[in-house]
């Protein structure tokens, strides 16, 4: 039986194609997966993410927790609100997910982890703190669902469908979070344009939809939000890195902090295995083929492969994320193997658009 977010009812009635999205009943899209797209890059639109799951740390030393826990240090959380993006590592310096932890007080910290490592990632931190702070108390926010407002207008749809949201939300600076009343409103995202992250109590995820849609923001799918998170350089968890995958190797070093004397789980490991790859974007140059994950690609340095790989509606032409050797550079030119043929792809550093405009061509 799959899992239903609170929204399945207002999906299904808007005529929504659904799919098993690890283990979770989710729409794909509601009609033109291109149309939702470029709805977020040129106006507003909205996801429903309440798969995703909110947990909530609390108690004294929550900090010295997580600064165990997560592979990026938490000591750069210093004003309430403000969010931080990191990993969570097995001991051996895979990645057991990537995930987002709000600085609400000292003894209080939200994390929000992804649906398919729900599950795991709780039972890993309970494990920790039963090992190091058995005082502190952890909670998943079962109680809240989570609508994703992107695009360049959705601040101002979201102020004008949300009474108080505006007062409470209009100052906020990217990756920083605040309560609004019965909300919580994140300006974070999934897509490369600016908008917020709702957190709405579920009893009200219905009617939130509705003000929403109402105030001109387009529902849109997990189609749209892949070629969009795509565009923007982002990785998803289960392709772009897993558990067998360091972080080092997926693009996301920039969230492993390796410099300063703090230990963390995973970290001898990474010290220890020096990167042989990289995560670099990939530009098709030949028409007829579109790039997707698993496609072996042929450099000069050796063998790589795609992780990610879609047509970017915003370019037109096909994009990926693929792990190349570290020696291949930016402006080299590879081929990569579809179906029968190899078709020439030009490396390039994500991300591929944002803020609505392409960034390579």
């Amino acid at each position: 039986m799959l899992k239903q977010t609170p929204l399945n009812a207002t999906h299904r009635a808007a005529g929504a194609r659904m799919v098993d999205f690890g283990g979770w009943d989710m729409p794909v899209n509601y009609g033109s997966q291109i149309d939702e797209h470029h709805a977020v890059r040129n106006d507003a639109g909205m996801f429903d993410v309440s798969h995703m799951r909110a947990v909530d740390l609390e108690g004294n030393g929550a900090r010295d927790l997580l600064r165990r826990a997560l592979a990026n240090n938490v000591d750069k959380l210093k004003h309430p609100g403000k969010a931080l993006y990191s990993c969570l590592l097995a001991p051996d310096g895979g990645v057991l997910d990537d995930l987002i932890v709000y600085f609400l007080r000292e003894d209080f910290f939200r994390i929000v982890v992804n649906a398919g490592t729900a599950d795991k990632d709780i039972a890993w931190f309970r494990r920790l703190i039963a090992e190091h702070a058995p005082h502190l108390k952890l909670t998943p926010r079962d109680d809240l669902a989570m609508i994703a407002v992107q695009g360049p207008n959705a601040r101002a749809k979201v102020w004008q469908a949300l009474p108080g949201s505006e007062a409470a939300s209009a100052g906020l600076k990217p990756f920083v979070g605040t309560a609004a009343g019965e909300l919580f409103i994140a300006r974070t995202g999934y897509t490369g344009e600016d908008g917020f992250e709702v957190m709405v109590p579920a009893v009200r995820a219905e009617a939130t939809w509705r003000a929403l849609a109402e105030a001109g923001v387009k529902p849109c799918g997990l189609g749209a939000r892949d070629t969009l998170r795509l565009e923007a350089g982002m990785n998803l968890y289960g392709q772009d890195m897993d558990e067998k995958v360091s972080p080092l190797v997926s693009g996301l070093a920039w969230t492993v902090d390796l410099a300063s004397p703090r230990d963390f789980v995973g970290k001898a490991a990474l010290l220890a295995n020096p990167p042989a790859q990289q995560l670099t974007g990939l530009l098709l140059q030949d028409a007829g083929g579109v790039l997707r994950a698993h496609q072996k690609v042929h450099t000069a340095h050796g063998d790589g492969e795609v992780t990610s790989g879609t047509f970017s509606p915003t370019l037109g032409k096909s994009i990926a994320l693929a792990r190349l050797p570290k020696g291949v550079a930016l402006g080299d030119n590879v081929e990569v193997a579809v179906r029968d043929k190899r078709l020439a792809a030009r490396v390039v550093k994500p991300p591929f658009a944002r803020n609505g405009k392409p960034l390579v061509s």
